[in-house]
């Protein structure tokens, strides 16, 4: 067991799960092998790291997290038709479909298809956890400086 607390370019092994607020488990650890991470790498949302700041070894927390604090609030402006034509005859459109585009930074952003008619998709670019409010359960393993 180390003597080390969660902070800064620490590099911390741990188990969680995330659950929506009726309970329903989007994600755990706690059934496979932990995850490890450093903090301050983008692993794990800032709201998430600033919960868990400060914990040791053996810890084991639950938290209630705002959308503000996890994945954002839902927002209108990331949510945009386009004209049908704009997808390739080998796409399979259909409401709930989750299709990867580029940004103008040629990084990979996912868009799930949330309407769609014979001329235009509609598709949510917003992290389909945006605007939820989450339960994070988190047991902390093992802490040590990140190398």
């Amino acid at each position: 067991m180390s003597h080390y607390s969660v902070g800064p370019d620490m590099a911390v092994t741990l188990n969680f799960s995330l659950k929506l607020e009726d309970g329903v488990e989007v994600d755990s650890t706690f059934d496979k092998a932990p995850a490890t991470l450093t903090i301050g790498d983008g692993n794990l949302p800032e709201g998430f790291e600033s919960l868990i700041q400060g914990l040791v070894p053996g810890a084991r927390e639950q938290f209630t997290v705002a959308p503000e604090q996890g994945f954002g609030i839902h927002n209108k402006a990331n949510v945009q038709r386009m004209p049908r034509t704009q997808f390739g005859t080998d796409i399979e459109l259909s409401e709930g479909v989750m299709l990867s585009f580029a940004d103008q930074g040629g990084s990979e952003l996912p868009g799930v298809v949330t309407w769609l008619s014979e001329t235009v998709v509609e598709v949510d670019f917003n992290h389909p956890l945006a605007g939820r409010t989450l339960l994070f359960d988190v047991e902390i393993i093992d802490v040590q400086p990140a190398v």
